[in-house]
Formats: C-alpha cells, structure tokens, sequence
C-alpha cells in the first residue's frame, strides 16, 4: 500500500505537515542554532589565542634581552612565590606550600585556570630565575580548571 498526500484525508495531511513543521523547527532551534553559537564562539577564542601568541611572539626578543632578573625582587623563594601567585590572580588557589629538599619549594593549586598558571610559571622563569623542578597537573572537572603539584627551585 503506497501512501501519499492526495490519498489522506484533510486532517491527516494537516497532521502531517505540522508534524513537518515542528520536526523542522526542532532540528533548527535545537541543533542548528546552538551548534553555531558554539562554533562562533571557539573561531571568536581561537581569534583572541592568536592574537595573544602575535603579541608574546613581538615582546619576546625583548623579555629574551633582558634575561632573568634574579633577586630583583628579593626575599626567600617562598615568599617570592606566594606574593607572585597572588599578584597573577592565583592567591585563591593557593592549596599549600612547603620546602622541599634544598633550595626548592613544593606548591599545591586546586581549581586554578590552567592558562593563568602556564603564565605565572613563566613569569616566575622570566623575573625571578625560578624554574619548574616537577610538575604534576590533573584535570579539575571544569574545562581549562586543573589541580597541580610543583616543584619551583632557584637557579
């Protein structure tokens, strides 16, 4: 048995084009429009990320210059760190710090923006002369949120 529209009735073949109708609705409000919501804001983030690497990319020939500026801001190591993760916008994840074995210093972040660790890691390298000893950084739940262990020393 074929079906086709001239064979149903008038309320059938309204029935069924409101089906259509909804169908269509549905698929564009519920997969098409949020789809491309999603996808303009990752081109609009890659954007800026490009953006930000242009600019590391120009100012680092100077920051390489200028070399590492060891004790300019003086201190102990610990005090060093503490202040400066503050200042990178770190100081609320900030789980603990202790010494650990000579000259370095054990710091524990949770629920940290990866981005703003990776940057405050460098900064330490760039003005201070501290360097990641170890590292051990696990995913936080949230994208780009993570927990981590490291290890900083001098020198």
């Amino acid at each position: 048995m074929k079906l086709s529209l001239e064979s149903m009735s008038e309320r059938e073949r309204r029935m069924v084009s409101a089906g259509g109708a909804l169908a269509a609705a549905l698929l564009v409000f519920g997969v098409i429009v949020p789809l491309d919501r999603s996808v303009a804001h990752v081109h609009e983030r890659v954007g800026r990320k490009q953006a930000d690497l242009v600019w590391m990319r120009g100012v680092a020939p100077e920051l390489a210059a200028a070399g590492p500026q060891s004790g300019a801001s003086g201190g102990s190591l610990l005090v060093i760190v503490d202040r400066s993760a503050r200042e990178s916008g770190l100081g609320a994840s900030l789980a603990g710090s202790e010494p650990s074995g000579s000259g370095a210093l054990s710091v524990r972040l949770e629920k940290a923006p990866f981005d703003t660790l990776v940057a405050w890691l460098a900064r330490l390298a760039q003005q201070n002369g501290i360097h990641v000893d170890a590292a051990t950084i696990d995913n936080a739940g949230a994208p780009g949120i993570v927990n981590a262990a490291v290890v900083l020393r001098t020198g």
